[in-house]
């Protein structure tokens, strides 16, 4: 199905959309226990279908190469046998969390008499679409299940074949449990059409999330009549302070950039107190040098061999590769400042050992996550302990940050008399 009007998208998402609230409302009244079963039915599936997984990806990955994808582009679409086991026990994961369905959130009492619940509630239908990560496929159906909802999933071109193999697990897994096969659906087509008719789904699709560039997710923000979960840009600070352990900075601004540069947390400037390169001199620069990462700076630091000038676009860039954006800034109200201007309200992190400077940062950011002594990296539903994310909202309404199963999840309100009236 790779050529579809406009026409036959709608009607294929529409038939989906149907499909998929039926299976929600099965979904909602499921168990703990069924759902839990599923999952793990789920990762048993996609470690016993490795092989089809890694041969599927292998086609994948030579038709990227084919089109000239980045290193780090191809890093992300790529799976291992290493990364298949993390997907089937990061499904494993979500199952043994508690489930979110039916937790009271709160509850009170009223002089009139009511007793009030506040009672968290699937979503309903969730429509996730997603570019060359593979492993998404996996952490969003996982997510969708544990919270009773339904999921939509739409691959990138560059990952079909993998995102088709891991779904056909996860479907066996649903089934074996008892739950419906339309609990996860993957929209079988490359068609750029049968995204517009995802985003146009009202009444059909809950809550929209995307998963990819900037491209990706700008379309899905400008277009979309469904409510979005997203961040348009990942770009990430980190502020080396003028009390910061040297040691540690080190560790953290290497592994911030370095560790994966294709991923939403990698760092993507560096700001430096003058405090800190006057005691310590450029040495952050030169050890991001050293591994290889090409360093953009200017004014003193542009002095140091092997950096490049820094333009004035550079700051505010996604990069998603071996390359950081690196600047001086007078203390922690420049840092601020500059965060502020160039920020996309995702992950920040400063570097210090003076807790009324670490205060100060926390309090007048307003970013989704903001870290302390700690590599962006860690920016992750499954290092926060959620088992997996759907991904991460820089949005001010409903979820925040890294979106697990307790973040798919609406509430409703349930309310006891004895015979009650309103005078």
């Amino acid at each position: 199905m790779k050529d579809l009007t406009q026409q036959d998208a709608d009607a294929l998402i529409a038939r989906m959309g149907r499909d998929a609230r039926d299976a929600a409302s099965v979904l909602a009244e499921a168990t703990a226990e069924r759902k839990q079963a599923a999952l793990n039915a789920a990762a048993d599936a996609i470690h016993a279908a490795e092989a089809a997984i890694l041969d599927a990806n292998a086609l994948d990955m030579a038709q990227a190469r084919d089109k000239g994808l980045s290193p780090a582009m191809l890093d992300r679409l790529m799976l291992d046998p290493a990364r298949v086991a993390a997907m089937a026990d990061g499904l494993r994961s979500v199952a043994a969390q508690p489930d979110p369905v039916g937790q009271v959130l709160a509850e009170w009492d009223r002089p009139n008499g009511l007793h009030i619940q506040r009672v968290a509630t699937p979503l309903g239908v969730i429509g996730v679409i997603y570019e060359s990560r593979p492993n998404v496929t996996a952490d969003a159906a996982a997510l969708a299940l544990k919270s009773g909802n339904a999921v939509i999933l739409r691959g990138g071109s560059e990952s079909l074949h993998s995102a088709e193999a891991i779904h056909a697990a996860l479907v066996q897994g649903v089934t074996q449990a008892g739950l419906p096969a339309a609990a996860v659906q993957m929209v079988p087509t490359r068609a750029r059409e049968a995204v517009g008719a995802m985003l146009r789904a009202q009444g059909l699709i809950d809550v929209i999330v995307p998963r990819g560039g900037k491209g990706l997710v700008g379309l899905v923000q400008s277009e979309a009549r469904v409510p979005v979960f997203a961040h348009l840009e990942g770009i990430c600070h980190v502020y080396a302070d003028g009390d910061a352990d040297l040691d540690k900075a080190r560790r953290v601004v290497l592994n911030a950039k370095t560790r994966r540069t294709g991923i939403c947390g990698a760092a993507e400037c560096l700001l430096i107190d003058r405090d800190f390169l006057a005691k310590h001199g450029p040495v952050l620069v030169q050890d991001l040098l050293e591994a290889g990462v090409e360093v953009r700076a200017e004014g003193d630091l542009a002095q140091v061999a092997g950096t490049i000038p820094a333009q004035p676009d550079d700051f505010g860039q996604e990069f998603l590769d071996k390359i950081i954006a690196v600047r001086l800034v007078d203390g922690v109200e420049g840092a601020i400042a500059h965060i502020r201007r160039y920020g996309s309200n995702h992950t920040e992190a400063i570097l210090t050992e003076n807790d009324a400077t670490a205060n100060r940062f926390f309090r007048s950011l307003d970013s989704a996550i903001l870290m302390r002594n700690a590599s962006t990296q860690f920016a992750d539903g499954g290092e926060f302990g959620m088992g997996a994310e759907i991904g991460i909202a820089t949005g001010k309404m409903h979820a925040r940050g890294p979106v697990g199963a307790e973040q798919l999840t609406s509430f409703k309100y349930l309310v006891t008399g004895d015979g009650t009236i309103r005078g």
